[in-house]
């Protein structure tokens, strides 16, 4: 984590241990992202004149790069969180996965990665085997099939024959793939 979190203790005494609940949490947060730039914590004890049980309310806002996440907005009547320990384990819980989803959003925001269009000449074509060579700009062999002229004149294709097409690495050499009259 890049900056120190703020824990803030509303309606109740400051507490060490629940303090040091609250720490740890955040420490295991940092291990799912780890340009955590703030965090703040706010656990909010009942009115002492409530009718039920105290429910305590627990606040977490973090930010990182590009997104805020804010876990415990609305206040709920969840009387498992009667514990201020299980109130903090629970809003820590839902920040793990809104993290988590932030970190697996931010991971496949990933471009296909798609091949150069090249420019090249048909050096010799073998039609009765369905396969010839292009003659690449930057002086290289590219072998091509049939199957990968995207006209359906292969006929059209001869020596000489200008054209574009998508560079690859074979086992066996450069291949073309593609392969379009220009």
């Amino acid at each position: 984590m890049e900056v120190t979190p703020r824990v803030t203790f509303r309606g109740m005494d400051h507490s060490e241990a629940v303090e040091a609940a609250v720490h740890e949490r955040i420490e295991r947060l940092s291990r799912f992202h780890d340009h955590i730039t703030s965090c703040s914590v706010v656990i909010e004890a009942p009115h002492k004149h409530s009718q039920k049980g105290k429910i305590y309310h627990v606040r977490v806002n973090i930010n990182v790069p590009g997104r805020e996440i804010v876990v415990g907005r609305e206040a709920e009547e969840n009387h498992a969180h009667e514990d201020v320990l299980v109130a903090i384990r629970d809003s820590f819980d839902a920040a793990q996965r809104q993290l988590e989803d932030v970190v697996r959003k931010m991971s496949s925001y990933r471009v296909k990665a798609h091949p150069v269009a090249m420019r090249g000449t048909v050096a010799r074509v073998v039609p009765e085997e369905g396969f010839g060579f292009i003659l690449g700009a930057d002086g290289r062999e590219y072998f091509f099939r049939r199957e990968s002229v995207t006209t359906e004149n292969w006929a059209a294709l001869g020596e000489g024959t200008k054209v574009r097409f998508a560079e690859h690495d074979g086992e066996k050499g450069p291949y073309a793939s593609a392969v379009t009259p220009d």
